[in-house]
């Protein structure tokens, strides 16, 4: 690539960061300070000015590049590969186990036999990674010059998201949801936690550190209900989203935060960039099994020479050469499957001594028995108990359960527009089930008088309230009488399951990435002395993101070939906001359900009539003051420091 940059080469053979680029900047590290020396952006530094090209310091034309997995992680590093590094894709093979691409991203079936969504995307505009490669992605249904990202924004800008039911008890009663209701000391320890280094959250969970109060709160009925978190999950992981989605949490009781594709996650994101990857010539293979890989150590580093695959039976080694580059998603939470329908439940019992053990986790774990760098995958997939939850996609014919979601919906399910604005949370169900309806049709070719729904449910081990057995166990028509008896619908059971094909998924580790860990458990993309190996998924170390989330597959994919490739172009860390004083305020306001918190009369004293005034929450401005209000406050605020520093 010498010529591309020969005329630069009196700046840039003098240049210290030339070559030496920090691929993946840490914005809770970087003091963002300007000096002379300082010539790169800012770790959190996001807009066009991240748009360069990238340079390859050599010509990978002859690179053949590996991909194990059709995720979107691996999907993504093929996209990155030939974008910004330059490399021919013709040279680029997935190695996929199964039938099809996608991963856990999926969508699949008809009307006739029913429709299967494993789970769904609640997706945010913050999304740097995934909007940068969608961006280029041609739209699905709208011609060229479009992209994906022209047609989300087309119909969100259009049609805003929000619930007008986010909880309902009482068979079908529509609960107030307005409120948060947490206690000060509540409160306190949220902004505690946020205040915490995350090196001292190793291996502890949500209920280690919370109270009773805390966890029966309707934020926390909000927060694990939206996100799937369960109280025995990592703190660290907690922490970790309330930084990364600060700036949503005015719109955490009312989802007004979110916005949603038009269709399922497969034919929204998975198909179109399989159709760009293939036109340009990357190859994908399926069923075919990588089983290890073959690493040979030496003062130089880590090198794969080899990947062991089985492919129809047979075992067959793929040699590795010394320009190529293999990437692995490591881990699978969709993993092992069990299957139901409306007359056969998914499973009857969990076997721990089994787990972990499928081609989606035995890879990692031969890489692990390798070296230390690695991880510990057992600590995501040994406990199927604590990692496990079990989805049912609802496919509908018109009947007393859809005309019982019109009273939910807020707009009409066959309009088009949103129709629950996200998960419906039934309070009083033991299995603390929920359910969705997103706009419809929710696939291509969807008949108008078809709706999807989508329900799941986190306390799944429990008896059901009607339905005296625990989620897996149950048929799908017991599923429906579970739904109907607290949709208040019980008596039109037999219409509701004449006119509706369930069939349901149960996910032994589903929420394994949000197991309690400790630094080293996880890899770091480009593992320490790995000279051709990249590793991407859920299951990796990021600085600062979080897990359960498109983009942080795609931001794992950037890394891994932004690294292997030196390229000069940075991934920029999480979007800044969680630094935004107007964020902040907010959040304390929104924290103490919008009531004034502590200070905040003062501020708005300080900045009224100012240039900065906007910045607070909305409130009222003509509170009345008592003479003593300056001193009151600066005693709270003492007060309240004190409770912070414990």
């Amino acid at each position: 690539m010498k010529e591309i940059t020969s005329k630069f080469d009196k700046v840039l053979n003098t240049s210290a960061e030339y070559k030496n680029v920090d691929h993946e900047p840490d914005s809770s590290k970087e003091q963002q300070r300007n000096t002379p020396k300082k010539s790169m952006p800012f770790s959190d530094q996001i807009g066009n000015y991240q748009r360069n090209k990238g340079i390859p310091p050599k010509s990978y034309k002859d690179s053949k590049i590996y991909i194990v997995g059709s995720g979107i992680a691996g999907m993504s590093a093929a996209y990155y590969f030939i974008r910004d590094g330059h490399v021919p894709a013709e040279n680029i093979t997935f190695l996929e186990q199964l039938h099809v691409e996608g991963g856990s991203l999926d969508g699949a079936g008809n009307a006739t036999d029913g429709y299967i969504i494993r789970g769904g995307r609640e997706m945010d505009m913050t999304y740097e990674n995934l909007w940068d490669m969608f961006q280029d992605i041609p739209a699905l249904e709208m011609p060229a010059p479009y992209s994906v990202l022209d047609e989300y924004r087309l119909i969100n800008d259009n049609d805003s998201n929000y619930s007008k039911a986010r909880l309902i008890h009482k068979l079908g009663e529509i609960k107030d949801f307005s409120k948060f209701g947490l206690g000060k000391m509540d409160q306190l320890a949220i902004i505690r936690l946020l205040l915490k280094n995350k090196e001292d959250l190793d291996d502890l969970t949500i209920e280690d550190y919370f109270s009773e109060s805390f966890l029966s709160s309707n934020f926390w009925t909000f927060w694990r209900t939206m996100f799937a978190f369960e109280n025995w999950h990592s703190l660290l992981e907690l922490k970790l989203y309330m930084h990364r989605f600060l700036h949503a949490i005015d719109g955490l009781n009312d989802l007004s935060s979110l916005i949603f594709p038009k269709y399922n996650q497969y034919d929204t994101f998975v198909t179109p960039l399989r159709k760009v990857l293939q036109s340009k010539g990357v190859n994908i293979q399926f069923n075919v099994l990588v089983k290890d890989l073959d690493i040979q150590s030496n003062t130089d580093g880590k090198v794969v020479e080899a990947l062991i695959t089985e492919q129809d039976g047979k075992e067959l080694k793929i040699p590795i050469g010394k320009d190529d580059f293999v990437i692995v998603t490591t881990g699978s939470m969709t993993e092992d499957t069990f299957y139901g329908d409306n007359k056969n439940a998914p499973i009857i019992g969990i076997d721990n001594s089994s787990s972990g053990q499928s081609a989606g986790w035995k890879l990692w774990k031969n890489l692990a028995a390798k070296s230390a760098i690695f991880g510990k995958p057992e600590k995501f997939c040994s406990n199927i108990e604590k990692s496990a939850w079990e989805s049912a996609t609802l496919t509908c014919k018109p009947s007393a359960l859809v005309e019982k979601l019109k009273a939910y919906a807020v707009n009409d399910p066959y309009s088009g527009k949103t129709v629950t604005g996200g998960i419906i949370t039934i309070t009083d169900s033991d299995w603390l089930m929920s359910f969705t309806c997103n706009r419809q049709p929710h696939f291509p070719g969807q008949p108008d008088d078809v709706l999807v729904l989508w329900v799941y449910a986190l306390f799944m081990d429990k008896e059901g309230n009607y339905i005296k057995k625990p989620m897996p166990e149950c048929t799908g028509d017991e599923i429906l009488a579970e739904l109907c008896h607290h949709l208040g619908i019980i008596d039109q059971l037999e219409n509701v399951i004449t006119n509706t094909i369930v069939r349901t998924a149960f996910m032994p580790y589903i929420t394994s990435m949000f197991m309690p860990r400790a630094k080293g458990d996880r890899p770091r993309v480009v593992p320490e002395g790995c000279k051709n190996l990249g590793l991407v998924g859920q299951f990796v170390e990021t600085n600062n993101d979080v897990v359960f989330t498109m983009e942080s597959s795609v931001r794992t994919a950037r890394i891994a070939v932004y690294e292997l490739l030196n390229l000069n172009k940075q991934v920029p860390d999480i979007n800044p906001l969680q630094y935004d004083i107007r964020h902040l305020l907010k959040a304390a306001k929104t924290l103490n359900d919008d009531k004034p918190f502590i200070g905040e009369g003062l501020l708005r004293k300080l900045l009224k009539g100012t240039y900065f005034e906007h910045i607070l929450p909305l409130g009222s401005a003509d509170e009345e003051e008592h003479e003593s209000f300056l001193t009151e406050q600066i005693s709270k605020f003492k007060d309240w420091l004190k409770g912070i520093k414990g």
